[in-house]
């Protein structure tokens, strides 16, 4: 009964203390705005709740027979074509996973079994709220999923760079997807979360603050697809082979380190180079730079999923790496770009159903809803049941079923028989032994719509991940939340989101609210649970916390003139190169410069083309003459100035102070700035660009 007391509160809190009794038919029933007509399905049913699926027991499975969520994703899943209604921007590689032991006490899963195995992988990155044709740098969640083409079967790990998400339930999916996306009455924005429906959603959903502290972090603009992190999001479970069941989460970490990029300089990146990300991802494979990340898991069992403080089916919680260390279990490297993008990237077809023998699901309530919902998705968007026919979809294992006919068969069972049992001895046959086996985890319950009463803190591990960052996070997510809130132009929609944040850390609240200028403080919202002030920092929850151990892997940007020093300019190749990092020349034309000893050089990037932006780090290496030309040009002031305001490292001749004078960062020269005075300070330079970015810079943003 406690969670259907807790869903009455939900409902007071979002309808106010008005009579929601439902009519029937074309009747209204009263809310805290007035009158609005009963929601019905499409075949004209009174819905009687619209926020929980129908389950075994608060905690159970979802019921296939709850009509109204079935009608519900059927519709949500239909709506477009024919791209992806979400992650619809994105770009995949191929690969291979190696395992670094074999995982027999944890699970029978095949691709387990055996040290150092390769098994083939592809693996798509994405936005999520973009269209196709959206710029990579959107703040958004990322989608990190991977398809792994196992012995015995595809296994298809659907995943984001976030662990968890904006809803408790599938039932929300469409209702969280429309907000977000493009108001429909006008078709924009595009690829933002800045206006007012998604905000006016989050505002009535307070499970969703966890997600909100996240995707207003750091970790929704990261610097590369290579550079961040991917989670299965939800609670899984391993079966061995003797039966024994384990729950894990899924991490990706990636041996590149953790990297973002600021919010200025990804409005900026967007105008340079909408590609940012695919540019990237696609240069680095062929330069041979191949990304990885290691896969760890979260393992624990039924005693610590019963004490731990929130509930493991809850996707709007983590379980912190302090209390459940991730054990690395393999190692994933992609080392091949696709050979064309509609017929790998585009149709590669990912379900969270798909399970190898070994792997199996937790009753989480989202989850459930997503295992029904990307199969039908995939029918709308391949137009056919024979989606697995396409190469990139199709098991790399020996594949046999009764199953034929429909739209684009390629494939067809050959003789007289199309079905099971026969008399004729033909065909596959079930298998006990090897076959997938559902974990027989006991089940109990009334049918019911009903949030479970662990379902219901919204705000404590919202507060755990402000708590974890560091001071400039901290202020990231206050600017984020700040710029979002000015692009909403309904008041009360400003204050509800300000009230939700009293509940999460009074001095972000503060900040917020004297940044928008809202005129009176709210109180805090209405919380089914108060915020718990025991949960410690994580060290893992922070970007700037968890560095990169070396600058391999990025770009640095050299602006040259004619005159540039031969000597130094080499030096820096040199060092980056030792380093792994690529050197790109940037020069007034894109033809090239001269340098110091005579010889040409050609460059990659004409100035107007090439801004700081699109580079970890930059040197400013003009000759005497050269520096005064480009003192005259904005692009080359901007150069600079983007540079340091986006607290980047900065090698520089003594040439180049004319320019640092034009674009006023003459006087602030700091310790991020590195002279060049002699090839050896190259050396200097490298060791102090590890660090990324200048964190410590002064007044670099507001």
């Amino acid at each position: 009964m406690a969670g259907q007391a807790d869903d009455q509160a939900r409902k007071a809190a979002k309808y106010g203390e008005a009579d929601v009794s439902v009519g029937a038919g074309g009747e209204t029933h009263q809310v805290a705005g007035g009158q609005c007509p009963v929601m019905t399905t499409q075949q004209g049913i009174p819905v009687s709740d619209d926020q929980n699926s129908l389950k075994v027991g608060a905690r159970g499975p979802t019921l296939l027979e709850d009509f109204h969520f079935r009608e519900k994703m059927f519709h949500f899943d239909h709506e477009r074509i024919p791209e992806r209604v979400v992650h619809a921007r994105g770009f995949g590689a191929h690969g291979y996973f190696e395992t670094y032991e074999p995982l027999t006490d944890l699970t029978r899963a095949d691709l387990f079994q055996r040290k150092g195995e390769k098994t083939p992988a592809f693996v798509r990155f994405s936005t999520v709220a973009g269209n196709k044709g959206s710029a990579d740098l959107a703040r958004d969640v990322r989608g990190f999923a991977v398809k792994f083409y196992t012995k015995e079967g595809n296994w298809d790990l659907v995943g984001n760079n976030i662990p968890v998400f904006f809803i408790q339930d599938a039932m929300k999916f469409p209702d969280m997807v429309h907000a977000v996306k493009q108001e429909p009455d006008r078709g924009f924005p595009q690829a933002a979360s800045a206006h007012d429906n998604f905000w006016d959603f989050i505002s009535l959903s307070p499970e969703s603050m966890h997600m909100i502290m996240w995707v207003m972090s750091d970790r929704a603009l990261p610097r590369s697809f290579r550079f961040m992190e991917g989670f299965g999001v939800h609670t899984f479970r391993l079966v061995n082979a003797e039966g024994k069941s384990t729950f894990v989460k899924f991490h990706w970490k990636p041996k590149q380190g953790l990297q973002s990029v600021v919010w200025n300089e990804a409005v900026k990146i967007n105008g340079a180079d909408p590609d940012f990300h695919r540019r990237d991802l696609w240069d680095a494979i062929q330069a041979g730079d191949f990304p990885e990340w290691e896969l760890g898991l979260q393992v624990f069992d039924e005693a610590f999923a019963e004490k731990f403080a929130f509930d493991v089916l809850d996707a709007t919680k983590l379980i912190p790496e302090e209390e459940v260390p991730i054990r690395p279990v393999g190692r994933l490297v992609l080392d091949r770009t696709v050979d064309n993008f509609f017929a790998e990237t585009e149709q590669v077809a990912f379900c969270t159903q798909n399970v190898v023998p070994g792997v199996d699901f937790s009753d989480d309530p989202l989850l459930q809803g997503r295992n029904f919902s990307y199969l039908d998705t995939q029918l709308k968007r391949l137009g056919s049941p024979n989606f697995t026919h396409i190469p990139i979809n199709a098991p790399q294992c020996p594949m046999h079923t009764f199953q034929q006919d429909g739209h684009m068969a390629m494939r067809n069972p050959k003789g007289r028989v199309n079905y099971e049992p026969n008399s004729w001895g033909v065909g596959p046959r079930e298998s006990p032994d090897k076959g997938f086996r559902t974990y027989p985890a006991p089940v109990e319950g009334p049918k019911l719509r009903a949030r479970p009463e662990t379902f219901s803190d919204h705000y404590s591990q919202a507060r755990q991940f402000y708590i974890s960052q560091t001071d400039i996070e901290k202020a990231h997510i206050a600017n984020a939340i700040t710029f979002e809130l000015s692009k909403v132009e309904t008041p009360a929609i400003r204050s509800r989101v300000v009230a939700h944040l009293l509940n999460i850390d009074k001095g972000l609240a503060e900040t917020v609210a004297r940044q928008i200028r809202l005129k009176e403080m709210p109180k805090p919202a209405d919380a089914l649970k108060p915020t718990r002030q025991d949960l410690p920092p994580s060290k893992a929850l922070s970007i700037v916390q968890n560095g990169p151990k070396s600058f391999a892997g990025r770009k640095v940007g050299a602006l040259v003139t004619d005159g540039v020093d031969a000597g130094v300019l080499d030096a820096l190749a040199a060092a980056l190169k030792a380093e792994g990092v690529t050197l790109k020349l940037v020069a007034p034309e894109v033809g090239g410069v001269k340098d110091s000893a005579g010889a040409w050089r050609d460059a990659h990037e004409k100035l107007e083309g090439g801004p700081s932006v699109l580079f970890d780090a930059v040197a400013i290496l003009p000759s005497k003459d050269g520096a005064a030309l480009l003192a005259g040009l904005p692009a080359a002031r901007d150069f600079v100035a983007d540079a340091v305001a986006h607290r980047k490292f900065l090698g520089y001749v003594a040439d180049a102070m004319p320019l640092f004078e034009k674009a006023g960062v003459a006087a602030a020269l700091d310790e991020g700035f590195v002279p060049l005075k002699a090839a050896a300070d190259a050396q200097a330079f490298v060791a102090a660009c590890r660090k990324v970015r200048f964190w410590d810079r002064a007044g670099a943003e507001r």
